[in-house]
């Protein structure tokens, strides 16, 4: 079947890759990347792939050119196969150049046919959703196999006030050659996001290890293969992953994340303004920050100030390393004197449009 892996716009690309790395064949579309598996595959990209916000199934199609051709065909499609009336489901639908363009009246004949052939219950915060799209006629069902957004690892308890979401993380460092050979360090921390990720890809970690997924209650789900394929044995590494901040609660949350990670022995967090940071001992690697951008934390004026000194600092004491910023702001990333290249392509981040500003070797 055909699975769809949502991606944050702007990161396809990167998605792609990763994709490519596991041996799939993947395709870009709008809004994510396609490739062809059966159940194994889906489980193992929930568990596996970073950079992905969830992973649909998509579990067939059919033509409906009316309302009442969309109930027949719901009533007719094989519910069995893949739910069960134990499990109540919820269905969201999209409708697109399409004769049957109300996604109330698509949602009302889809959950009569979950009802009236398996006798499924239909909740709000039901454990399993149901997507369906129709466009130019041809309605495609759809199920959300990972539940909770996949940004969610499941070690963070808590986060900063403006976090960068882990899969955006795990592509931006992707994007920025990090391939877990080389030490990673962020001055500006918060949770510890960038550190926690590039240590994870270090190791071989499982993103999805800590969690659940709404595919362990379709019927496809295989208790014993799930349970192999959460097994395999991290890889050792003798590199260590960096992260400081001015802010005292954020190295105490960023430390607890790393704890509940499995990572503390690996990442080193530091209470440090900007100004005072080091490179620390050992071959250089990557700089990697999401610093304040006016947009997200108030105003920008104070901003350029900031930006001139960490850059001051980055071109002063790292030798070596390459510099990876992401910001909203073409002026805060100039502020910095950094030379960067051409930044990358615009990403959705809170409402803005973000971009990697990225340096060769200093």
């Amino acid at each position: 079947m055909e699975i769809f892996l949502v991606a944050t716009p702007g990161l396809e690309d990167p998605l792609a890759d990763e994709v490519r790395d596991l041996g799939y064949s993947p395709q870009i579309q709008p809004g994510g990347v396609t490739f062809i598996g059966g159940w194994p595959d889906v489980w193992r990209a929930n568990l596996c792939i970073r950079g992905a916000t969830r992973v649909l199934a998509r579990i067939g199609s059919f033509r409906a050119m009316h309302p009442a051709q969309l109930d027949k065909r719901a009533h007719r499609f094989p519910w069995a196969d893949f739910l069960t009336p134990a499990i109540p489901v919820r269905v969201e639908a999209t409708s697109r150049k399409s004769r049957i363009y109300h996604a109330g009246a698509i949602i009302q004949r889809i959950e009569a046919a979950l009802k009236d052939s398996l006798g499924v219950t239909i909740a709000e915060d039901a454990p399993l959703t149901i997507k369906v799209r129709i466009e130019d006629d041809l309605c495609t069902i759809s199920l959300d196999t990972s539940g909770e957004s996949l940004h969610r690892r499941g070690h963070k308890q808590a986060v900063g006030k403006a976090p960068m979401r882990e899969t955006m993380a795990a592509m931006f460092l992707r994007q920025c050659g990090f391939d877990g050979r080389e030490p990673v360090l962020d001055p500006m921390c918060g949770s510890g996001t960038f550190p926690l990720e590039a240590a994870e890809m270090a190791t071989g970690l499982q993103p999805g290890r800590l969690r659940d997924f709404a595919f362990q209650h379709l019927t496809s789900f295989d208790p014993e293969a799930w349970a192999a394929l959460r097994m395999p044995a991290p890889v050792q590494t003798a590199l260590r992953f960096y992260g400081s901040d001015r802010d005292p609660g954020a190295i105490r949350m960023s430390r607890d994340n790393a704890e509940r990670a499995g990572l503390g022995a690996i990442t080193d967090f530091q209470n440090l303004s900007i100004s005072d940071i080091q490179p620390p001992e050992g071959p250089p690697g990557l700089v990697i920050i999401n610093p304040p951008y006016g947009a997200r934390i108030g105003n920008k004026g104070p901003l350029f100030g900031l930006h001139a000194a960490m850059g001051e600092t980055l071109r002063s004491r790292f030798a070596g390393w390459r510099i990876g910023i992401v910001t909203s702001e073409a002026q805060l990333a100039r502020a910095t004197g950094l030379p960067f290249r051409e930044p990358g392509p615009y990403v959705a981040h809170g409402g803005l449009k973000v971009r990697l500003y990225q340096t060769a070797p200093l």
